[in-house]
């Protein structure tokens, strides 16, 4: 999300198809490595409290989220109707299972998005936004790409976990079509490696479910995100609906959350709906104008069989697209 993003509640869609570990081939689960990590070491040390608060928020001018070849177009109407109500969010101290990544830009500038664990048989993967990671799939250089989660307040409670070279997934789609045109396949998936300590980031912090072909209409939803700069990461209550776009450089159907004060930096950031046995994800933020051009509305690309399919190239170490 280039400015901003948002979050809320809506009726259940059709019946859900669940991503976890059952689903998918076991040859990711001989991806994890015991033992210390000499990479997570070095990034735990590179990412001081100073660097981590002062990496901005992915922008269109940014090197791992430029498209020129579509540039963003007025839309008619992004953001509150008249007299929509805009539930508030608050800061917390965070869950375990979602966070943020850094990494530094080719001019060296620390950046920063969202992102949440997800269930996977290697127990190494990380869902986030393709307008935050795309310019780090395939042979791109990583430049200090790590995940911390559950970060606020300048710590890194759980650690750091370090991104596997060819460890990133963004849709071929997303690539071909360019962030506004291929808006309805802004996600990503991030392979880590261990932390400091050898442990797994789902085994150190737990995962989310990860729901796809569920609709556009869930309530409660539970959105969090990271502000760029913010010392704890934000949450709000809404409700999930559904979203036609009006623009014809962002084209497709996504998920809509109406939430306060979610701008740049929660790009990636999970919407969560409460299952059972924990928590599941039926969006990031992302999609349509790369989340939303105002702090009041956030978007999601819709989680289909395009994100299945991705998953499962995370899952058994597919070649990445790029």
């Amino acid at each position: 999300m280039p400015g901003t993003r948002l979050a809320r509640y809506a009726g259940v869609g059709a019946a859900a198809l669940l991503l976890c570990a059952g689903l998918t081939p076991a040859a990711s689960a001989a991806r994890g490595t015991d033992g210390p990590d000499p990479v997570a070491v070095r990034l735990d040390a590179y990412w001081t409290p100073a660097r981590m608060a002062a990496a901005l928020p992915v922008g269109l001018a940014e090197d791992a989220g430029t498209d020129t070849a579509s540039p963003a177009v007025a839309p008619t109407v992004d953001g509150p109707r008249p007299g929509e109500h805009i539930p508030p969010s608050r800061s917390f101290d965070g869950i375990p299972q979602a966070g943020t990544f850094f990494w530094t830009d080719a001019t060296g500038t620390g950046r920063t998005c969202s992102g949440a664990v997800v269930r996977s048989p290697g127990h190494d993967l990380v869902l986030s936004a393709g307008h935050c990671l795309k310019g780090y799939a395939g042979t791109s250089p990583q430049r200090h790409l790590a995940f911390v989660p559950q970060y606020h307040d300048a710590r890194k409670p759980f650690g750091v976990f370090p991104v596997r070279t060819g460890g990133v997934y963004v849709p071929q789609e997303y690539y071909d079509l360019g962030e506004h045109a291929g808006a309805a396949y802004d996600f990503a998936f991030a392979v880590t490696g261990p932390g400091q300590d050898g442990t797994r980031v789902q085994d150190a912090v737990g995962g989310v479910r990860l729901l796809t072909g569920t609709g556009y209409r869930h309530a409660p939803v539970r959105m969090i995100g990271y502000p760029a700069g913010a010392e704890k990461p934000l949450e709000c209550w809404s409700r999930m609906t559904r979203w036609d776009s009006d623009d014809p450089a962002d084209p497709g159907t996504f998920s809509r959350i109406a939430c306060d004060a979610f701008v740049g930096g929660t790009s990636g950031g999970p919407m969560l709906v409460p299952r059972p046995d924990g928590w599941a994800v039926v969006g990031v933020i992302g999609g349509y104008h790369t989340g939303g051009n105002t702090p009041q509305i956030s978007y999601s690309a819709p989680f289909g069989s395009a994100t299945r399919s991705l998953y499962r190239a995370a899952v058994t170490d597919a070649p990445p697209a790029g």
